[in-house]
């Protein structure tokens, strides 16, 4: 349990605290709150919303675009950093046949919520208000799940990796859906060739370059300097050019780091999600993230401080479909599409792990939480609506009890 304690007040406790305090706050002082979520930081600026004033359209940097449409492009850049390192380096969790259950159930945990979150909006009446939130029940949140499935299970059980392996997939995929089904604006693709740009002659000249000049040489000069004197500063200066080209390509633009996190230098191996070995790692993606590691926990604690903050009276259909979505269909799709992957196709489970451990999965990755408040905050606009969305993804933490309920029921062996 102190492993399990240490990893929630190093990954958890911040992001919990912000959302605990918006909730409080705009339940007792909604004026306020919502006057700080909104506050104008820089007006007239060269990026932003778009506001009139006094009949002219100006962009204006908010508080809440500052975080959710800038900051948090760290976070999903950590979070394609794992993707990436799952599916190309050695070793990687999501290569190969031992990847394919996973990689299938994932598919039913996204079909699952999409099937019954729709199908309650249609005999609810409300397909046209609220389908646009189709995607919000789809998403996973990999630290409080990776919590919760421990608790569950046990650090060793065989369900961990498997978990792991279904979340970063579920994240893989909720990128391509946020990039393609929740634009920011009109769209303006062209932009785009501006983050490919920068991310290819990243890779050419700071990363590619120097280890082609230094074929033949041990003591890698060229290399050698570009780590020392260039450092990061290659790298920011393009995330920056990438993440302007998603802006005013209309994508929404805390995805716009992605391009460059495969021109990083990397390691050649995987040690796998929250390895501690990684900790070790010199290669710069790895010191990037771990110098990134509290700076980003601070950004998701003024995430759910900006976006948790909903009234208790928000309750309202929305919430009812994303945390059916979450809670029913999620389990369901995991558990049908990883015994159909398993027996049917039989491409087998991990050693160790049965039948009866899927719905266990499934119940504790319905837990959404973060991304599915990040999704809620795209698919609808500020309002009541959104803000019965996002009380589902709130209350989808409720899984956590329902996991370890459905754990002790099952006889689930718990591997410490």
């Amino acid at each position: 349990m102190d492993r399990i304690w240490n990893f929630v007040a190093q990954n958890s406790l911040l992001l919990i605290g912000g959302a605990v305090l918006a909730l409080i706050w705009a339940n007792l002082a909604p004026d306020s709150y919502h006057q700080l979520v909104h506050l104008s930081i820089w007006s007239d600026a060269l990026i932003g919303l778009v506001e009139m004033h006094d009949g002219q359209a100006i962009r204006v940097v908010t508080l809440h675009f500052l975080i959710n449409d800038l900051l948090m492009a760290f976070f999903f850049a950590m979070a394609a950093k794992e993707v990436w390192e799952a599916v190309i380096l050695s070793g990687g969790s999501l290569r190969g046949k031992k990847a394919l259950t996973p990689l299938i159930a994932t598919l039913g945990g996204m079909m699952g919520p999409v099937a019954v979150y729709l199908t309650l909006a249609v005999l609810l009446g409300s397909l046209a208000e609220m389908g646009r939130g189709w995607a919000i029940p789809t998403a996973t949140d990999i630290a409080f799940s990776y919590l919760v499935g421990r608790m569950v299970f046990g650090a060793r059980h065989p369900a961990i990796g498997f978990l792991l392996l279904l979340a970063i997939a579920d994240d893989a995929a909720g990128l391509a859906i946020l990039a393609v089904f929740y634009p920011s604006g009109d769209l303006a693709l062209a932009w785009l060739l501006l983050s490919v740009a920068a991310a290819v002659a990243v890779w050419l000249l700071a990363n590619w370059l120097p280890r082609r000049l230094d074929r033949g040489r041990q003591d890698r000069p060229n290399s050698t300097w570009a780590r020392r004197v260039l450092g990061a500063w290659p790298y920011v200066i393009a995330g920056c050019l990438s993440w302007y080209g998603f802006y005013r390509a209309g994508l929404h633009p805390a995805l716009g780091l992605l391009p460059i996190i495969p021109a990083i230098p990397h390691a050649e191996r995987d040690f796998g999600i929250f390895a501690e070995e990684e900790r070790h790692a010199t290669d710069l993606l790895n010191r990037i993230e771990h110098a990134l590691k509290l700076p980003i926990q601070l950004v998701l604690c003024a995430f759910g401080l900006v976006n948790a903050g909903v009234e208790f009276s928000a309750v309202s259909t929305p919430t009812l479909l994303v945390l059916a979505g979450l809670m029913i269909g999620k389990p369901l799709g995991i558990t049908l599409f990883g015994w159909f992957a398993a027996n049917v196709l039989r491409l087998g489970l991990p050693d160790g792990m049965t039948l009866r451990d899927l719905p266990v999965v499934g119940c504790v990755a319905a837990i959404g939480f973060t991304v599915a408040l990040f999704v809620a905050s795209v698919a609808f606009p500020a309002g009541a609506v959104q803000d019965a969305a996002k009380m589902g993804a709130l209350l989808s933490l409720a899984s956590a009890i329902v996991a370890m309920l459905a754990g002790r029921l099952l006889a689930v062996k718990q591997l410490a």
